[in-house]
């Protein structure tokens, strides 16, 4: 028998001598902090298992009969994350997407059903780099986002850093589709797995949702362009439509001045409950009673004021997965006429250098060894024409174009100082 026979409705039912406590609170001398808080645990609580009223749990038997009915993928949508997590949490978030709106509830689910269907064909992109088309890692250079232990009450951490989103360098790397196909892997493999893992560990755990620390550090107004906002939206439309009510908390860290002064104006247009789950400081240290309040010491990072991993050094590790790789070493080159950079190759170390870009004027690259300027590999010309079949190179839609500058003569072994050179007309290479 399955848990949707057995769950009695009435043990999701908010308790009798809750109904009004906020009122009762304001009939008494009970201080302004004691209403406030009253009404603070009110929102956090509203739609969960145990804080539903007599109607939303009507709602809730009518949801449930309708997932039972359809069954099939409206039923895997619904539970994207397994049966592990649980029919009263699962379906709660979904209904609490919605406002317990059956009407809305079942349109989202079937929009869902619908938004997974080709990522589900493809088993939701099993292997990272054939999802994005390059190594995982040159993209999280470009972009870096990673999880890195969990929360006081078992949410998996993720830490995202859009003050470094390099888009130019994405672009000449990925493409959109690329991006969003590993984003799929992400939630149905990475972020699921760690959900599942916490659960068999702890099988009270029950609250399949994340805490994310937003790092804007670096981040200008500049960057803020359509191109950026157009990938943070494609990725926000996925998690908010097909992985409702996941967002356990958001903590927001250096924040720009001008970003804390929008934030203003931004919350006043969220509902409440939206607004209780966002905290925004303008630095690490100022954050780090917020931080310690949900993560223990350890489950930090050190780079954020615990005692856990540095994230970059995480990031390191997480690249090192993929080929053997301790380090990686990216740049962005805007070839005008020429542009150069140097690089330091320690000892037992060996370097691969691969170059990717969309310039269709193309540009020359050279490698040679310093101060003794000697080549270290044959002049290589690098244009993109449109991909392996030679579509539109103007097309964004087609991946980049990508040479292995040191793929014939094999890698080159440390210690050594060397010098990467790009010599074109124009165009914006990234190597």
């Amino acid at each position: 028998m399955t848990e949707t026979a057995v769950l009695d409705v009435s043990e999701l039912l908010e308790p009798t001598e809750d109904k009004g406590a906020v009122e009762d609170l304001k009939k008494t001398r009970s201080t302004r902090k004691d209403v406030k808080a009253t009404k603070k645990d009110a929102i956090k609580n509203w739609g969960f298992p145990g804080h539903l009223t007599k109607e939303e749990g009507d709602v809730y038997v009518q949801f449930r009969t309708e997932i039972a009915t359809r069954g099939g993928e409206f039923q895997n949508t619904v539970y994207s994350f397994t049966h592990e997590e649980g029919e009263a949490y699962c379906l709660t978030r979904w209904l609490r997407a919605r406002k317990y709106i059956l009407s809305d509830v079942l349109t989202m689910v079937e929009q869902a059903t619908e938004c997974r269907a080709a990522p589900r064909a493809e088993g939701y992109y099993p292997e990272p780099h054939a999802a994005l088309g390059v190594d995982p890692a040159v993209y999280l250079s470009q972009y870096p986002q990673l999880y890195s232990g969990f929360s006081k009450e078992g949410c998996p951490v993720f830490y995202s850093k859009p003050g470094r989103l390099n888009i130019d360098g994405m672009e000449c790397t990925i493409t959109t589709k690329g991006m969003l196909d590993y984003h799929w892997h992400v939630m149905q493999h990475d972020y699921q797995n760690r959900l599942l893992g916490f659960k068999r560990d702890n099988p009270e755990f029950r609250r399949f949702e994340c805490v994310s620390i937003l790092d804007l550090a670096q981040l200008t107004l500049s960057q803020l362009s359509s191109r950026t906002l157009d990938i943070i939206k494609k990725q926000s439309y996925i998690d908010s439509l097909c992985f409702p009510e996941t967002m356990h908390k958001t903590i927001i860290v250096n924040a720009p001045k001008f970003f804390l002064a929008s934030w203003t104006l931004i919350k006043g247009w969220l509902d409440a409950r939206t607004v209780s789950k966002i905290e925004m400081f303008s630095s690490i240290r100022a954050a780090k009673g917020c931080l310690m309040d949900l993560i223990d010491e350890d489950q930090i990072p050190e780079d954020y004021g615990g005692t856990g991993e540095n994230t970059v050094l995480t990031l390191e590790k997480n690249g090192q997965g993929t080929g053997g790789m301790s380090r990686m070493l990216t740049e962005c080159m805007y070839v005008r006429s020429y542009q150069q950079k140097t690089w330091i190759l320690e000892e037992n170390e060996e370097l691969d250098v691969h170059v990717y870009t969309r310039a269709v004027t193309g540009a020359k690259f050279t490698l040679t060894e310093l101060p003794s300027r000697k080549s270290l590999v044959e002049e290589t010309t690098v244009v993109h024409t449109g991909g392996e079949d030679g579509g539109d190179p103007l097309d964004k839609t087609l991946m980049p174009t990508t040479v292995h500058l040191t793929g014939e003569g094999g890698r080159i072994k440390g210690p050594m100082k060397l010098r990467v050179k790009g010599q074109s007309k124009g165009g914006g290479m990234f190597g």
